[in-house]
């Protein structure tokens, strides 16, 4: 038995496409349910990691803090807060919020530490304020690593987003657990597949992005190769 082609068979059978448990309906519930979890998860460690890479101070609790909770086991967290709040979709969200935190502190304070001091003194010395320093210098020099910081959190909550159907009708999930219910193998390989698939465009997407948000003076002061050569002197 073919699981595989019979996961094919599932993701193009028109009736998969109709009723309130449509394929676009779940990928459309799994894409929100990931850009609420970012935003709420970048509310929170976006202004930190800024303070933390302008100001330096806090770096060793903050990693240590986003280490301790890479340790935490995402389907345990999710049942002790749905334990405290109820079914629903409340619990999938602080658990995914706190499984999203750390690499976008990481990005956030890694993009400033990542720019030269002299830089950061140079604006200094020609007037700017520390906000100005933050806003025209830090940010745009430090977007790159911020943005991969989201990449990152995305891509992990895209990928655990289907926990959030162990509580609610709801997302790419539900797949899942409805076809290991009924043992309709195909179903469950289908879903998977779709939540791959939203995985890779959203991986797709970061990565242009990242690169568009480099600065223009930055990309156009890297080194290019050049043959050793042409710049040996003449003789």
């Amino acid at each position: 038995m073919n699981y595989f082609t019979e996961a094919l068979a599932w993701l193009v059978d028109p009736a998969n496409y109709t009723g309130p448990n449509a394929i676009g309906i779940r990928v459309l519930q799994h894409l929100g349910f990931t850009l609420v979890t970012l935003v709420l998860a970048s509310l929170i460690a976006i202004p930190l990691g800024f303070v933390i890479g302008h100001t330096g101070r806090g770096r060793g609790l903050a990693v240590g803090t986003s280490g301790a909770f890479r340790a935490i086991p995402t389907l345990g967290l999710l049942t002790l807060v749905a334990l405290t709040v109820g079914i629903g979709l409340t619990a999938p969200y602080v658990a995914l919020t706190v499984l999203a935190i750390p690499p976008i502190l990481a990005g956030a304070y890694a993009g400033f530490e990542a720019i030269d001091r002299a830089t950061i003194d140079s604006a200094r010395a020609v007037g700017m304020s520390e906000s100005q320093i933050v806003r025209k210098v830090e940010l745009p020099l430090g977007l790159p690593l911020l943005i991969g910081g989201l990449r990152s959190a995305t891509l992990q909550i895209v990928a655990t987003a289907t926990l959030a159907a162990y509580l609610a009708d709801f997302g790419l999930g539900r797949y899942l657990f409805a076809g290991l219910k009924t043992r309709d193998y195909a179903e469950m390989l289908g879903g998977s597949i779709l939540v791959i698939l939203l995985a890779l465009a959203l991986e797709g997407f970061f990565t242009l992005l990242q690169k568009l948000v480099v600065p223009r003076g930055v990309a156009a002061g890297r080194p290019t190769n050049i043959r050793s050569g042409s710049t040996q002197s003449a003789r």
